[in-house]
């Protein structure tokens, strides 16, 4: 087969279901069980590690990063011999420790996606080994288009750029429902607070995308003088907003690099 999943979480699940939109040929394993309900779903097949070893030509390796070399070590005799395409999304492992842990020198390309590729707006940070064909990145990268925006990194970065965009979904969901909670604070009805927040989220980050310019260039066009948006800004500011979210990031990137160890 041409893709196979080892491993299917929140993540592997993701992605198996944006790139079921490309093609059927895929088959996934995971540890639970769960994953067959998921495979029925996508119309696509549901197999064992081995099989999935032996026949699938793409590998996405989507389990937790203490558990990878486990489960490689069974399969190091078949990866040996037929050298697959490994893709690898575990945070803080390097692509030299997934190839010590497959036991044979073998194509790999690293991964760090974030949750909205199960809707097409995810961004996914890659980089490859010298053992990846030119070729064969270019047709991975045409099925993954319906992911999101795929984005080349040097894998030195990778780790930082988790931290930001891997861990970010989970800080503008706090912070989304942070600003609709306050909007309910001052009458808004819960449902409307939560549209208006994401929608506003939303057009924000296409606006600054889209525009080219500087956030903080945004920002001011914003803020009129004495008027309620300087206001706000300030509030933040008094409870260390930046800082806070600087923070939140470094925190992250620092866990990430723990992982690998």
């Amino acid at each position: 087969m041409k893709y196979g999943f080892i491993g299917c979480g929140n993540m592997g699940g993701a992605i198996a279901a944006a790139l079921s939109r490309a093609t059927k040929d895929i088959a996934l394993s995971d540890r639970s069980g769960k994953g067959k309900a998921l495979a029925q779903q996508l119309e696509i097949t549901y197999a064992t590690n081995e099989i999935i070893a032996q026949t699938c030509d793409r590998i996405f390796l989507g389990v937790k990063p203490h558990m990878m070399k486990g489960c490689l070590a069974p399969l190091q005799e078949v990866l040996a011999g037929r050298k697959p395409l490994l893709i690898t999304m575990a945070a803080g492992l390097t692509m030299a420790q997934i190839q010590a842990f497959a036991g044979c020198e073998i194509p790999i390309i690293r991964i760090m996606p974030n949750t909205p590729v199960s809707v097409g707006e995810g961004l996914i940070p890659y980089c490859c080994n010298a053992l990846v064909q030119k070729d064969v990145l270019q047709d991975w990268l045409g099925d993954m288009a319906g992911c999101g925006l795929l984005d080349p990194l040097d894998e030195t970065l990778i780790d930082a750029a988790s931290a930001l965009s891997g861990s970010g979904p989970a800080y503008m969901y706090v912070f989304l429902e942070a600003l609709a909670d306050g909007a309910v604070a001052c009458g808004l009805p819960r449902a409307k607070a939560m549209t208006y927040a994401a929608a506003t989220m939303a057009g924000s980050a296409k606006m600054l995308m889209e525009s080219g310019r500087h956030p903080g260039a945004l920002k001011d066009a914003v803020c009129s003088p004495g008027g309620s948006t300087i206001a706000g800004l300030r509030a933040l500011e008094n409870k260390g907003f930046r800082g806070a979210a600087m923070d939140c990031i470094v925190a992250a990137y620092q866990k990430n690099k723990d992982l690998g160890k």
